[in-house]
């Protein structure tokens, strides 16, 4: 069987046919790391690709994201029990006081897309809660979003709990949202400032593997 195939349709966002395809690659002995890597990683590629050159918007990512979801069900049992690790591991979420999470959902399939294993904290997050999460799961990177300036300060409240346990340098802080700038970013200490989420998984997935 052809991956690419399946690359193909999770781009036009078929799950049901994605599905389809990815259980019968697996009859066909193919090996599951391979199905990851060639039909569904490497179609978010594309997708983060075409996003990011407005050549689709957030309802055709989403739909995207939905059809690779369709095929990682089934992958995820087998690749666990064989041992195949992610790349890395996110916790993601929306700061304190912001209930807003399209912005995060899309980041967070986008991330899960790269190969990362993401932990989604939810909205109206606490910074007590990040940094408990984050410790709890060993992650190596904090995403965090907020889509109105009135919660932008309570990132930095976020970085500044990980500063005051003394384990801020052992995390990358993405953040991103509509009001976000890379000025604020290095105003409040965070790492990087990402502008959407095929950029936010680049990003990512660059820290993770280098």
């Amino acid at each position: 069987m052809d991956l690419n195939e399946i690359s193909l349709l999770v781009q036009k966002g078929n799950a049901k046919k994605v599905k389809e395809l990815v259980s019968l690659a697996l009859e066909e002995k193919i090996d599951p790391e391979e199905i990851l890597n060639l039909g569904l990683i490497s179609a978010m590629g594309e997708v983060g690709i075409k996003f990011k050159n407005n050549e689709i918007y957030v309802p055709e990512m989403l739909i995207a994201a939905r059809a690779m979801n369709a095929g990682m069900q089934l992958l995820e049992p087998i690749l666990t029990a064989s041992g195949v690790k992610p790349i890395g591991i996110a916790i993601i979420g929306t700061v304190k006081g912001d209930l807003h999470d399209i912005g995060k959902n899309l980041v967070r399939m986008m991330l899960k897309g790269a190969g990362i294993e993401v932990h989604d904290v939810g909205v109206d997050v606490s910074a007590e809660t990040f940094a408990n999460k984050a410790e709890e799961v060993g992650a190596k990177i904090v995403c965090l979003s907020a889509l109105l300036t009135t919660t932008m300060p309570a990132m930095k409240d976020v970085i500044d709990e990980f500063t005051k346990r003394g384990i801020r340098d052992k995390y990358t802080f993405m953040i991103g949202g509509a009001p976000i700038t890379t000025n604020y970013a290095k105003e409040i200490g965070a790492d990087y400032y990402t502008p959407d989420a095929g950029t936010a998984a680049e990003v990512a997935k660059t820290l993770l593997v280098s």
